[in-house]
């Protein structure tokens, strides 16, 4: 890449750890479209997996004991069926579609959320909860293996929880762990590994560590309600930059 395509890239992983360890994941898909002005798409995916793995792991050291393991039961296995389907949709579906659409409900959910504040949203018991889980968990294992676009998805979710903020970023952390890996042996089937991909890969995971640091940093300055509506603020804004790739592109 050029230097300025680095820079870019560098400032997104930043980003990315940022996001990861303090907002949920809501801004972790920036790494990929910012990427994919200078390599391919499917290049661009395969440099930021390894990255996104290390950085799942220093949070998971970070937040040990912190998560809500309710709720991965049942985001998990539905992100597992997503993560199959969205294999199956590699390289068939256009990027532009399910950016779009990823977009598109990040940017309603957060404006339903900025209207109705305060309130509980599709976050009831039993069944209607469970599919909820699905829906969401399904679809962040969907978007994320096509893009790593899997956290408005899951973020759609865990505020209509309203879990404590420790707990609301050490869950999105251990999900979004799981299914990175499980995404891993998906990725060595369609042959996305190179060599200069891994070499990038290993170039810009001396950020990790200081991305993950910095979100914590700002996770522990942000009271609790403040807290959601920067988390709401960041969904929204994601979802803007999705459907601007998606109509731009």
């Amino acid at each position: 890449m050029e230097f300025v395509g680095w820079v870019v890239t560098a400032f997104a992983v930043l980003l990315t750890g940022i996001s990861k360890s303090g907002l949920g994941g809501a801004l972790g898909g920036l790494a990929v479209p910012f990427m994919s002005m200078w390599i391919s798409p499917r290049d661009a995916v395969a440099v930021m997996l390894p990255i996104l793995i290390a950085m799942d792991f220093v949070g998971i050291r970070a937040w040990r004991g912190k998560a809500d393991w309710a709720e991965l039961r049942l985001l998990i296995p539905a992100a597992l069926v997503g993560i199959a389907l969205g294999t199956l949709a590699f390289g068939v579906m256009s990027d532009r579609l399910v950016t779009g659409a990823v977009g598109a409900i990040a940017v309603a959910f957060a404006v339903d959320r900025m209207l109705r504040r305060g309130r509980k949203s599709a976050g009831g018991a039993g069944e209607r909860r469970r599919g909820f889980a699905w829906l969401c968990g399904g679809g962040a294992g969907f978007t994320s293996t096509l893009a790593h676009a899997g956290g408005p998805p899951i973020m759609i979710y865990m505020l209509s929880r309203q879990l404590p903020k420790e707990a609301f970023a050490a869950t999105s952390v251990f999900f979004f762990a799981v299914i990175n890996l499980a995404k891993l042996p998906f990725y060595l089937g369609l042959d996305l590994f190179s060599r200069d991909t891994l070499l990038m890969s290993a170039m810009l995971l001396p950020l990790v560590p200081l991305g993950v640091f910095l979100g914590m940093r700002l996770l522990a300055r942000i009271p609790e309600r403040p807290f959601y509506l920067f988390a709401t603020a960041a969904l929204g804004l994601s979802g803007v930059k999705l459907l601007w790739d998606a109509i731009a592109g």
